[in-house]
């Protein structure tokens, strides 16, 4: 059997397995918070937002700016988490290969 045809069904068997792991990342989630819990989101470690949800105590007019930060980093935790996940399983499937635009 050819080396290039080994390979060919080695590169085929990673892209399932990269395809199962991305539609597992897709369902799987991670939440973060800022502001002692006022700001809350969660994201799917598909690199996606799913929810954000704020105490209603949290919201005054004149607090917006600070509401909008607290936002902001709820979800870039949210967001960091998500990566380091979807790193770690792709990473898995690919075992460290460095395979550019794959993810």
């Amino acid at each position: 059997m050819s080396s290039i045809g080994k390979l060919m069904r080695q590169a085929q068997r990673i892209q399932q397995q990269m395809e199962a792991v991305q539609t597992s990342l897709a369902a799987k989630t991670v939440e973060a918070q800022a502001g002692g819990g006022a700001v809350k989101v969660v994201a799917r470690c598909d690199q996606t937002l799913q929810s954000i949800k704020i105490l209603p105590e949290a919201v005054n007019p004149q607090d917006v700016p600070f509401l909008e930060d607290l936002i902001v980093t709820a979800v870039n935790e949210a967001m960091a988490q998500a990566k380091e996940i979807s790193n770690k399983e792709m990473g898995a499937v690919t075992n460290g290969l460095n395979m550019p635009g794959m993810f």
